[in-house]
């Protein structure tokens, strides 16, 4: 089974607690063993992980990129940086570094474009290879989707 890697940012681990009408009542660790469950059917053993510190996520993405390369096979990403997608210009060059054995597609359950003019911007998501917002837990499962899909595709191009 290949990995996937899912990487949440600040105040992610709050779902079901944290503005339940834009998160929805799930708790977090509920969340992320129905996302592992899920990546299964689609032939992943998703790996989770979750900081509120900045350098916590650049640390993961390091190590990731690393087993990857020492392995000879690439992990795909889904990341949702929190409130670090519109500021956190280290975590978007780690995104940079990392892409080559680690394609990430940005993940939001909130629609970003319809809240506070400051979520508008991702500064992450440049270096990702694609971003899916608004559909709430399914954010994360239509990016496990779209993993599936491209590597299918490339495994048969």
């Amino acid at each position: 089974m290949e990995t996937l890697a899912i990487i949440n940012g600040p105040n992610n681990n709050f779902y079901g607690i944290r503005n339940k009408a834009q998160y929805g009542s799930q708790a977090y660790d509920d969340l992320i063993e129905e996302l592992k469950e899920y990546g299964a059917t689609l032939g992943f053993a998703v790996e989770a992980f979750q900081s509120n510190s900045e350098g916590a996520i650049i640390d993961q993405l390091q190590s990731l990129y690393l087993r990857a390369r020492n392995s000879g096979v690439p992990i795909p990403l889904v990341i949702n940086p929190g409130a670090f997608t519109h500021y956190s210009y280290a975590i978007m060059d780690a995104l940079e570094s990392v892409h080559e054995l680690m394609p990430a597609i940005e993940c939001h359950m909130s629609n970003i474009h319809k809240r506070e003019e400051f979520r508008h911007i991702s500064v992450t998501a440049r270096e990702c290879i694609g971003q899916v917002a608004g559909f709430g837990k399914d954010s994360y499962k239509i990016a496990m989707q779209a993993h599936r899909l491209r590597i299918d595709s490339e495994r048969d191009a």
